[in-house]
């Protein structure tokens, strides 16, 4: 595809872009379908399914190719680590701290209001963490990515892949560079409708509304990827007795 500004104005992506997209390349054949739902210019939230430490990198290189720079949402602590904050901050990457429902609001609303102001995207994985359901389905979803869509009233665009589990399983400290490279199949969908509960952004009910929404519209995409039908019930580690280990949202 044509790329966008964002991609040819020269940044430090550039330079991730030179290590990160041959490395991907010689791991996995990626290929893309709903490409032209990815918006090529203003602001998005792009929600991915989790099932693998590589996701990110999949993720990023999908949505590099599409000619959008991929920024990521990441732990506050992170940004305090040298260098590395450096870098993520120059990138244009979103904090997310664990924090009171007041200052977390403040802060959506200061993120949302930036990414419509320069025009960014940003990635959220809406389970917070890897899926710790069994058949690696998407599981219950938490409140970040839809928080910042409802907020900004920014395009909340669901997103799964499947083929990730091949170069690196859950939980696997190593990963599989055999040749030949992994077949990873991406599949975007249309924008999560919302607009009904801009009004009603700070109301929790609008919020889980919101959420089920997502997490059903990634489910579905996911069933079409796989040629599967997903469980009846979404999985939920609290019910499952298993300790919730968020890392990118909250």
């Amino acid at each position: 595809m044509r790329a966008t500004a964002e991609k040819t104005r020269p940044s430090l992506f550039w330079l991730l872009g030179a290590v990160v997209v041959p490395f991907v390349g010689y791991t996995a054949r990626i290929r893309i379908r709903g490409a032209e739902r990815l918006p090529r210019e203003g602001a998005f939230v792009l929600a991915p399914n989790h099932y693998s430490e590589f996701d990110p990198l999949i993720v990023a290189v999908a949505v590099w190719r599409l000619g959008r720079a991929p920024r990521f949402m990441a732990k506050e602590s992170l940004f305090r680590v040298p260098v590395l904050g450096a870098a993520l901050r120059r990138t244009g990457m979103i904090p997310v701290a664990r924090t009171a429902s007041s200052a977390a609001a403040k802060q959506t609303l200061h993120q949302s209001e930036e990414l419509v102001e320069h025009g960014r995207g940003v990635i959220v994985y809406p389970e917070g963490t890897l899926t710790r359901d069994p058949g690696l389905w998407p599981m219950r979803g938490k409140s970040g990515a839809v928080r910042l869509a409802l907020t900004g009233r920014i395009p909340l665009i669901p997103m799964a892949h499947w083929g990730t589990q091949a170069i690196m399983g859950r939980y696997q400290k190593g990963l599989s560079l055999w040749p030949p490279r992994k077949r990873v199949d991406v599949l975007i969908g249309d924008p999560v409708d919302l607009s009904d509960l801009y009004d009603r952004a700070s109301e929790s009910a609008a919020i889980a509304e919101a959420n089920e929404r997502l997490m059903a519209a990634i489910t579905a995409l996911l069933e079409d990827l796989r040629g599967e039908t997903a469980p009846a019930t979404r999985w939920n580690p609290s019910e499952h007795g298993q300790k919730e280990t968020g890392r990118l949202d909250s």
